[in-house]
């Protein structure tokens, strides 16, 4: 299958209908994605005539094509109600991990909502960039999203660096920054041009160019994008409120 091309690579995408209506939606978003693959309802596959997608026309029950489509793809955008959705997806849930991005238009076409791994799957990045395609609203419900804030779990992803920190440290910092409680973000290496929101960072985020110049006592939790060994003893000491970043060292040497 073709692939549409992402910044940070390539993106398996896939269009589902189940409806005649669906089908007609699903259509016209694929002649902005050329590459993005199609899955609709064999009865009602002349609406795909004349595009220049791979269109897989299903006969049997739909529920059957669900493992498929989540083995193959890295976003699949449904033209099906998100009740129906959430059931069908249920039963081949892993983890946000693993799982693809799954993302759900509304049968007027006005919403566009992200219904699971909407940081780390991509579906929140997915869903804005269809709502745009679409002329639709994205409607997307995580924390760091909404409030304009710094996404733990991705933060600089774009720009190669990779996080080192247990889960439960992810969760925790994740919910000190949501919450507006104070965050030290220590910045020894990689790009300064991780911020890209048009709004300002939020006032609880406290930069700092050293980690030894952090009062640890003073912040619920601590952001460090370095290339220094972290002690198990510091790890130890601030237990669950420490996230690490590394970002590729060429590319950080390259930027300073």
């Amino acid at each position: 299958m073709n692939e549409p091309r992402h910044e940070t690579g390539p993106v398996r995408i896939v269009l589902v209908a189940i409806t005649k209506h669906g089908a007609q939606q699903a259509a016209a978003l694929a002649r902005a994605l050329p590459r993005a693959r199609v899955c609709v309802a064999a009865k009602f596959a002349d609406a795909m005539q004349g595009l220049p997608n791979e269109v897989w026309a299903y006969t049997g029950p739909f529920k059957d094509e669900i493992a498929g489509l989540f083995a193959s793809h890295d976003q699949i955008v449904f033209f099906v109600s998100l009740g129906a959705v959430v059931r069908l997806i249920a039963p081949h849930l892993k983890s946000k991990d693993e799982d693809p991005g799954v993302l759900v238009v509304d049968d007027a076409g006005q919403f566009v909502i992200p219904v699971l791994s909407g940081h780390v799957g991509g579906a929140n990045a997915c869903a804005e960039t269809v709502a745009a395609l679409l002329g639709a609203v994205p409607v997307l419900t995580t924390a760091s999203d909404v409030g304009k804030t710094i996404p733990v779990d991705i933060l600089g992803r774009e720009l190669g660096w990779t996080v080192e920190a247990p889960k439960l440290n992810i969760t925790r910092v994740s919910a000190a920054v949501v919450n507006e409680e104070p965050v030290a973000f220590v910045q020894e290496a990689g790009s300064p041009h991780w911020w890209t929101r048009p709004t300002p960072l939020p006032a609880n985020i406290h930069r700092f160019e050293r980690f030894d110049a952090v009062d640890l006592d003073r912040y619920a939790a601590v952001l460090w994008v370095t290339h220094a060994e972290v002690p198990p003893a510091l790890w130890q000491r601030l237990h669950e409120r420490l996230v690490v970043y590394r970002p590729p060292r060429a590319a950080a040497e390259a930027a300073r």
